[in-house]
């Protein structure tokens, strides 16, 4: 640049004749255009930033894909790419280029690389429609005002390089032509530009026609889909007696609920749209359009790019490319879908004959022009005008909305007819193959054929129309998910556990872990938790320097580890209470530490003291120090703790108690207690407090399959079916023990346990 420069000068400094006015403004232009460059040098490092962002949606419209595919979700809801705030930030870094007013793209490479952006842009909206059914009404209106603001800022700007000529300008301003074997048409590059532009730009308004269109019946879809779920649930309690049910029942209550949350799921009833069919056709098209586009200009090389972003522009042109082609799996798949959940010879003539608009697309603008709004003044004449305009503006929306709900539906008929053909190809092989007798009749029924026959699965269905007919190949295949998802979680039983509930014989565990004769020792008492006795229990046998650390490791440490990830939920869902939830938060504090480090609050296990050798010594030991940490711990006693303080004396307390009611337990015999006996006795106890603990997962199961939140309701369920099958052997070796005259909610509260073992009658 610099030598360059110099030869320009000493050329011009020969030239006669030149005025000082001149010469000064050809000095301002050169140094602008050297400026100018030295400005775009950051400009590969942008590059490199929009191909990063590009990657991040492309990476999270792919893990959408294969979450769909191992799900066998074919419809493919949004889990990983959906619309927030961080997904819109980082769309708005990958969608630079067009964005950018001012920056040069000097060759038509450039240009294309800037539309290819455009077009990536439309993907990932068709990709992101279903997101919205996961957002409650206050989310899905701010994600749709910024994706809006996006939206539109990006078509204006592209519509201000239009006019601008940016879009069209080429440093060499010469214009190639390409020529085509008919001899005489020929076709310009900017010509290309511009029709690739201008149906970008409409794409764009047509996706966000769409995307409002599709919130507005969300709205109203998601309030009919609540009442007919609470319908169902009524329906359900009713059949089902949860108090301690077998197996059998507990998956046919599961299956009960997956039907109503799978049918009922907001994304599942987005993907039936006839919006997002259309939104999936558009795509595709665009999709179309994009590639010849590109393939009209000719195989690109670095040397082709001219802009600031050098070699870049062709790594985000690749990467873009890539999008366009993936983003565009997913919105047909949902179209083709749609059509397979609901499709059936009679509905595709009802479709073709009427374009009937559900209520649900307009019921909640309707809503709006009959309810009443909060007037700033007391005027009538003000109070009739706005009014007037509000019932106008509503009814002009209305109609908009009925349009497009219209124009969706003449879209959908694209796919409807090659579904047919397809449809009628089936129908025509499974002729032949009765002809020539291929097909095999399996004579064992599948077991959710056989619930199906057993049972009238069809009203735990939630559909929008009441009078449209769920497919029986959906419903099966709805349940065929379930019960391979349970199936699979069989597969993944807590082995450990259970040889440590094989040690159990009743609940007796439970009535001698903690006596009422210790006496407080603390002014406020805290309640017991199952997850604090448990970590107590290990901690003291753990402590006990006799017993081969691989035998407390097999029989308590991995059966109490696997133990807690059940009863942490029982607790979770059946003891939320602010003074339950401090115990278990202690509980989860202290037993990293002792099932990591092998120590308790910073205090080493099985080495306490060479003068600590007999089972009772180590249970004093124990009962001191933990004596001495409530008693020092002076923050807690005055009232003011913070959280580690409060959970470390929740933890000594329980450490005292506990082992002040071991060593009560055997008064003047305690000399004679070895630890192999005391290891047997904890190891008794904590296998009874297990099993105790564990009856509730019954109820447990029960509870998750219930939730009311509507967008969380299909997550809840399939951790309630995983987990009756990881604890089906749990429940089958829990089913036959006699249970305590107690209510299920007592059942759920160690202490309403040892209550009534220690006293029936009460």
């Amino acid at each position: 640049m610099d030598s360059d420069f110099l030869y320009f000068v000493e050329h011009v400094a020969s030239c006669p004749n030149l005025t000082e006015e001149y010469l000064s403004d050809l000095w301002i232009s050169l140094f602008k255009s050297h400026q100018q460059n030295r400005f775009g040098k950051p400009m590969p490092w942008i590059g490199m930033y929009i191909t990063l962002a590009s990657l991040i949606c492309i990476l999270a419209m792919v893990a959408d894909l294969l979450h769909g595919l191992r799900n066998r979700k074919l419809w493919f809801p949004c889990k990983y790419f959906t619309l927030n705030a961080a997904s819109l930030t980082v769309i708005a870094v990958a969608i630079k280029l067009p964005m950018d007013l001012t920056n040069l793209m000097p060759s038509y490479e450039d240009q294309a690389t800037k539309l290819g952006s455009v077009s990536f842009m439309c993907a990932i909206m068709s990709n992101l429609l279903p997101s919205l059914a996961t957002m409650n009404s206050k989310e899905l209106v701010t994600n749709m005002i910024a994706l809006g603001v996006l939206v539109i800022t990006l078509v204006v700007n592209v519509c201000i390089q239009i006019n601008t000529g940016v879009l069209s300008y080429h440093e060499d301003e010469t214009v190639v032509r390409i020529g085509f074997n008919d001899g005489g048409s020929t076709l310009f590059y900017p010509s290309v530009s511009f029709m690739l532009t201008i149906t970008y730009v409409v794409v764009l308004l047509m996706l966000l026609i769409i995307y409002a269109c599709s919130s507005l019946a969300i709205l109203k879809s998601k309030q009919i889909l609540e009442s007919k779920y609470q319908t169902a649930h009524q329906t359900t309690l009713k059949d089902q007696e949860l108090q301690q049910p077998s197996v059998e029942k507990l998956k046919q209550h599961v299956n009960n609920y997956w039907i109503m949350a799978k049918t009922g799921s907001p994304q599942f009833m987005t993907a039936s749209f006839a919006t997002t069919s259309a939104s999936g056709v558009i795509c595709a098209l665009t999709t179309l359009v994009h590639i010849w586009g590109m393939s009209i200009f000719r195989i690109p090389h670095i040397k082709d790019f001219k802009s600031d972003y050098l070699w870049l522009m062709l790594v985000i042109r690749i990467v873009q490319l890539i999008g366009v082609v993936l983003g565009t799996i997913a919105p047909l798949a949902r179209c083709f879908a749609a059509l397979t959940f609901k499709l059936s010879v009679k509905w595709i003539w009802r479709h073709i004959k009427v374009f009937k608009v559900e209520s649900y697309w307009t019921q909640k603008l309707s809503d709006w022009k009959y309810s009443s709004i909060p007037f700033p003044s007391s005027s009538r004449q003000c109070m009739i005008v706005i009014q007037t305009l509000k019932i106008l503006i509503l009814n002009i929306c209305i109609g908009f909305q009925l349009i497009v709900v219209v124009a969706c539906k003449i879209i959908t008929l694209i796919p409807i007819f090659f579904v047919i053909c397809v449809l009628y190809c089936l129908r025509c092989w499974k002729w032949l193959k009765a002809m020539f007798r291929v097909s095999r009749v399996n004579l064992e029924q599948n077991p959710e054929e056989q619930l199906g026959k057993d049972k009238d699965l069809s009203r735990y269905v939630l559909q929008l129309q009441d009078d449209m007919e769920f497919p029986e190949r959906t419903l099966k295949g709805i349940l065929k998910s379930v019960n391979h998802l349970i199936q699979k979680a069989e597969k993944r039983q807590p082995n450990n556990l259970m040889k440590l509930l094989a040690e159990s014989r009743g609940f007796e565990g439970v009535e001698k872990f903690d006596s009422h004769h210790v006496p407080p020792l603390l002014s406020e008492e805290y309640l017991n938790c199952w997850s604090m006795a448990l970590v107590t229990l290990t901690t003291i046998a753990m402590s006990l320097p006799n017993i081969q650390k691989n035998i407390v490791d097999r029989l308590l440490i991995s059966g109490v580890r696997e133990g807690l990830v059940y009863v942490t939920l029982v607790e979770e869902s059946l003891n939320g209470t602010d003074d339950h939830v401090s115990i278990q938060n202690a509980a989860k504090t202290v037993w990293p530490e002792v099932e990591v480090y092998h120590t308790w609050l910073g205090n080493k296990l099985q080495t306490p003291d060479p003068q600590v050798n007999t089972a009772g010594q180590i249970l004093q030991w124990l009962s001191n120090t933990a004596k001495k940490m409530v008693i020092k711990d002076e923050g807690v006693r005055t009232g003011v703790p913070n959280d580690n303080s409060k959970w470390r004396c929740i933890s000594a307390n329980s450490m005292y108690r506990l082992t002040e009611t071991i060593l009560l337990s055997y008064h003047e015999d305690i000399d004679q207690l070895s630890q192999e006996q005391l290891f047997v006795q904890i190891s008794l106890m904590t296998a009874d407090i297990l099993a105790a603990c564990l009856t509730n997962l019954p109820q447990v199961i029960a509870i998750k399959c219930h939730t009311r939140a509507i967008e969380k309701r299909e997550a809840s369920v399939h951790a309630a079916a995983q987990l009756l099958g990881e604890a089906t052997k749990i429940i089958n070796t829990l089913q036959e023990r006699e249970l305590p005259c107690l209510d299920p909610d007592e059942l759920a509260s160690i202490d309403k346990w040892r209550a009534y073992l220690n006293d029936p009658f009460l």
